[in-house]
C-alpha cells in the first residue's frame, strides 16, 4: 500500500488539540473480545472505519463484536478536512473482499452489519459494483443479517451507481451530508451538498422500501439555523433517519473543533428533528453513523410499522 504524506487542509491548524470535555471521554479499547475482533479483521484482510477514522467508540463496539467494514481499500481519493483516512492513489480492488466481509459477519454472528468505503474516484463506477458484490455475498452467506451501507457520493456517476446498488436491495442506504452547505468548501471540498441530497432522494425514488439515513457533525462552526435548514432539506428528500454527533479533530493537521456542543444542545436538536418528521433521530456527542446501528435498525423498522398502522386506521 502506498504511504502518502498527509495533505495539509486549509481549515487545519498545526497546533495541539483542545482538551475534550468530560462528556466525550471514553475508555481505552481492551479485553479479550476486542482483541478477537481485531484479530478476525486482520486474518481476513479487512479494513474497518472504526480504526481508519479513529472512532471513539471502537472499544465499546468491538467488545460487542460490532465492526464496520470499510471496503475498497484503506486509501481515499479525496482529502476532506475532517477525515483521518489517508489520501492517495489506492491499490486495485480486492476480489476476495466481498466474501471475506460475509465470512466476518458469519464468524461475528452479526444480526446487522454496516458496510462503508473510501471514495474511489479512480474507478469507472466509483466502486458501486463492489458494494453490490458485498451485499450479494452477505445474502448468500448470512441471509438473516440485515445490511446497512454507507456510501460515498459517486461523483459524476451517481445515477448508475444508485440503480445498481438499490437493485441489490440493502436494508438501509446511508450517505452523510456531514455539515452545512456554507462549510463545504473547507470541510468537504470534493463534494457538493445538493448532489448528496439528490443521491438520497434518488434512492427513495427507486425503492421507497429502503430506509435512507444521513448524518451531520456538529462543532465545525455551523450556526443553529443552518442545522435546522439541513434538517428541512433532508426531510424534503424523504430521509428517514438522522444522526448527529460531535466532530472530534483526529490530528492537529485536520480542521479544528470550533465548539464542543453540550449534551443538552444535542437533545434540543433531536427534539426539533423529531418534530420535523424523521422516523428516527440519534443525537449525542458520541453518536456516529454506525454506532448502535443494529439496535437503531430495529427501532427504525418499528417506527415505520407504527406510522403505517396509524395511516391504516
Amino acid at each position: 500500500m502506498n504511504e502518502i504524506t498527509p495533505i495539509a487542509h486549509p481549515a487545519a491548524q498545526p497546533e495541539t488539540r483542545q482538551r475534550k470535555p468530560d462528556w466525550i471521554r471514553v475508555k481505552a479499547p481492551m479485553g479479550a473480545v476486542y482483541n478477537e475482533t481485531k484479530g478476525l479483521m486482520r486474518r481476513l484482510g479487512l479494513n474497518t472505519v472504526c480504526e481508519e477514522a479513529a472512532c471513539p467508540n471502537i472499544g465499546e463496539c468491538w467488545t460487542k463484536k460490532h465492526a464496520t467494514v470499510m471496503i475498497l481499500g484503506d486509501t481515499c481519493t479525496r482529502a476532506c478536512a475532517f477525515c483521518n483516512v489517508k489520501t492517495g492513489m489506492p491499490r486495485a480492488v480486492d476480489a476476495l473482499e466481498p466474501q471475506h466481509t460475509a465470512d466476518a459477519a458469519a464468524e461475528l454472528g452479526l444480526e446487522h452489519i454496516v458496510i462503508t468505503s473510501v471514495d474511489r474516484d479512480d474507478l469507472p463506477d466509483g466502486g458501486a459494483s463492489q458494494f453490490v458484490k458485498v451485499i450479494e455475498a452477505l445474502r448468500r452467506t448470512t441471509p438473516h443479517t440485515t445490511i446497512e451501507i454507507l456510501t460515498p457520493d459517486f461523483r459524476n456517476k451517481a445515477q448508475a451507481a444508485i440503480e445498481s446498488i438499490v437493485t441489490a436491495r440493502p436494508d438501509v442506504y446511508n450517505h452523510n451530508l456531514e455539515t452545512v452547505p456554507r462549510l463545504y468548501p473547507t470541510i468537504r471540498p470534493g463534494a457538493r451538498y445538493y448532489a448528496s441530497l439528490r443521491l438520497l432522494e434518488s434512492v427513495k425514488r427507486h425503492d421507497p422500501s429502503i430506509f435512507t439515513k444521513s448524518g451531520v457533525m456538529l462543532g465545525l462552526g455551523e450556526e443553529r439555523l443552518e442545522v435546522h435548514q439541513v434538517m428541512d432539506d433532508m426531510r424534503s428528500a424523504d430521509i428517514d433517519f438522522l444522526t448527529m454527533g460531535q466532530y472530534l479533530q483526529p490530528t492537529p493537521r485536520h480542521a479544528k473543533v470550533q465548539d464542543f456542543v453540550t449534551p443538552k444542545a444535542f437533545d434540543a436538536y433531536a427534539a426539533i428533528a423529531r418534530a420535523k418528521g424523521f422516523l428516527l433521530v440519534a443525537s449525542s456527542p458520541l453518536t456516529r453513523s454506525s454506532y448502535h446501528a443494529g439496535d437503531d435498525f430495529a427501532r427504525l423498522r418499528a417506527a415505520r410499522e407504527a406510522k403505517l398502522a396509524t395511516v391504516r386506521v
